[in-house]
C-alpha cells in the first residue's frame, strides 16, 4: 500500500455584512470571510491537503478565482470535485486533521456538524474527521479580528 500526506493552508479576510461559512456551516457572526467563492477557510485547506498529497497541485489551480463560474461558489462544490479527482486516481482518503485559528465567533459548538458535513463529501467517516479550534492569543490579523485562517493534514492511500 502506498501512502501520502498533504499539508493545506488558507486564510481569508473578516469583514461586516459578508456570510461567514466554516466546513461546510453556516455561522453566527457579525463578520463574514471575503473571497471569490463563499470563503469557507476550512473547506479551502482541505482541498488543497488533498490535492497536495495526490500532487495534484492547489485548489487553485483548478477553481481560479479568476473565472466567473467559480463567483460565490458553495465551497462543498469544491471538496466533492477534489474527492473525485483523487479517485479517479486511485486514491482513497483515510483522514483528515484541521485546525482553525479564529479569536469569534467560538466555534467548538459547531464542530460535530462541521465533521457530519464534511465525512460524506470525502467518503469517510465522521470520526476520520478531526477539526481543532485555537485563537491567536489576540495577535495579529487573527487577533485583531481581521482574518480566518485555517491548516489541514491529510492521509491517501493506493493498494
Amino acid at each position: 500500500m502506498k501512502l501520502r500526506v498533504g499539508l493545506g493552508f488558507d486564510v481569508h479576510s473578516l469583514e461586516p455584512g459578508h456570510d461567514f461559512f466554516l466546513g461546510g456551516v453556516k455561522l453566527i457572526s457579525e463578520k463574514g470571510a471575503v473571497g471569490h467563492s463563499d470563503a469557507d477557510v476550512l473547506i479551502h485547506a482541505i482541498c488543497d491537503a488533498l490535492l497536495g498529497a495526490a500532487n495534484l497541485r492547489d485548489i487553485g489551480f483548478h477553481f481560479p478565482n479568476t473565472e466567473e463560474r467559480w463567483k460565490g461558489k458553495d465551497s462543498r462544490f469544491f471538496l466533492k470535485e477534489v474527492t473525485r479527482m483523487l479517485t479517479d486516481k486511485d486514491w482513497k482518503i483515510e483522514n483528515v486533521d484541521c485546525t482553525i485559528c479564529l479569536e469569534k465567533p467560538k466555534i467548538n459548538p459547531s464542530i460535530e456538524e462541521m465533521k457530519k458535513v464534511l465525512a460524506p463529501l470525502m467518503n469517510l467517516e465522521v470520526e476520520d474527521v478531526s477539526i481543532k479550534a485555537t485563537t491567536n492569543e489576540r495577535l495579529g490579523y487573527v487577533g485583531r479580528e481581521e482574518g480566518v485562517n485555517a491548516y489541514a493534514v491529510a492521509l491517501i492511500s493506493k493498494p
